[in-house]
């Protein structure tokens, strides 16, 4: 079993950025590293099939990001010659990888349907077969990326079991089954049961949506770190926040008028040639609507920000809810308001793995 790389700050837990499809690209790797960049960085998922070459974003976002993080390509498929393969071409190219990530937890229904992600939970000695493949194909660091299990949690130590048998190297569990996505409440006592279990470290994975809830997890759960998705969209600085607070440093407390600046590096960010405005501006939302609910309690922004057209409605928007009437100085929430809900949201239609 290989190591994980050390963490930034010798000896604090690690932090990780959970990959997310359409979302941890290039750009917003990039915009991590500005703002406090995770321990360890996961890409978008790399769909593997018989026709499935590496895409130049996945390889870009590998080599470009210039955070100085260790960044894991992580995979989705269920064919063996072509996860082999696929393995061989990055070994090949001499990516600079971390370590190659599986994905067993990606609960959008166009994926699981296929059998892939989340749908692999449904099949133990499917999951044996593919771990036993890609346990042998990878010369580094094999991980894995998984929920508790497809509609129940019946296969659960079977797969745990599974992971030990062929010495993954990390397992990062997100802590709802694939039909629950993102609704129900988090089951973390999943996760310390893993982390007893396991030889391998685990991370933490779902609803880790602020410093105090991921201390609170951590202590719950026993896992070696943390992976923040959704989270990290709203609130780009948490990780410096939880490197701040392991440290027992005075932690980073944002303004409305940081996460204005934020907004606009967000805009720059997703900024694309070949994407007209509105395009673009319909983009951001997916962005904003996380970003919203931290803004104002009766959701007001959210309401405006959703029927901004054009570069000149958001920033009218943004300048009404976060500058102006002494709003810049006041702090952004440490936690999401309750009662806003953050639609349409990242997972689906794209379908992504938080």
């Amino acid at each position: 079993m290989q190591p994980l790389p050390d963490t930034l700050v010798p000896g604090q837990p690690w932090t990780a950025l959970a990959p997310m499809q359409d979302v941890t690209n290039l750009p917003f790797m990039q915009l991590l590293g500005k703002y406090g960049a995770p321990d360890l960085l996961f890409t978008e998922f790399f769909r593997v099939h018989c026709h499935s070459r590496l895409e130049q974003p996945i390889i870009d976002s590998i080599c470009e990001h210039g955070t100085g993080r260790p960044v894991f390509i992580q995979l989705i498929g269920e064919s063996l010659p072509d996860l082999e393969r696929t393995v061989q071409e990055i070994e090949t190219l001499q990516l600079p990888v971390a370590g190659i990530d599986l994905n067993m937890g990606c609960p959008a229904p166009k994926v699981y349907k296929k059998k892939v992600g989340g749908g692999l939970l449904r099949d133990p000695a499917k999951i044996d077969g593919i771990l036993g493949c890609l346990r042998a194909a990878i010369k580094g660091r094999f991980t894995v990326k998984m929920r508790i299990g497809f509609d129940g949690d019946e296969h659960f130590d079977a797969i745990l079991d599974l992971v030990e048998k062929h010495d993954v190297d990390l397992l990062s569990l997100h802590a709802r089954t694939v039909k629950e996505a993102y609704r129900s409440e988090v089951h973390y006592e999943y996760i310390k049961r893993a982390a007893e279990r396991l030889t391998c470290p685990v991370l933490a994975n779902g609803n880790v949506t602020s410093v105090a809830k991921g201390q609170w997890v951590l202590n719950e759960t026993h896992s070696a770190g943390l992976m923040v998705g959704r989270s990290c969209i709203r609130n780009p600085w948490i990780f410096r926040q939880l490197r701040e607070h392991f440290a027992k440093q005075p932690i980073f407390r944002p303004t409305l008028a940081d996460v204005r600046d934020y907004v606009e590096d967000l805009f720059i960010a997703t900024s694309h040639r070949q994407r007209h405005e509105l395009s673009h501006i319909n983009h951001m939302k997916k962005f904003l609507n996380f970003v919203g609910l931290g803004v104002d309690m009766d959701g007001q922004f959210l309401h405006d920000m959703r029927r901004t057209r054009c570069k000149d409605d958001l920033d009218a928007v943004c300048q009404k809810h976060l500058i102006d009437d002494g709003r810049a100085e006041q702090l952004f929430p440490e936690e999401p308001i309750k009662g806003l809900i953050a639609r349409p949201n990242c997972e689906t239609p794209q379908g992504c793995e938080l």
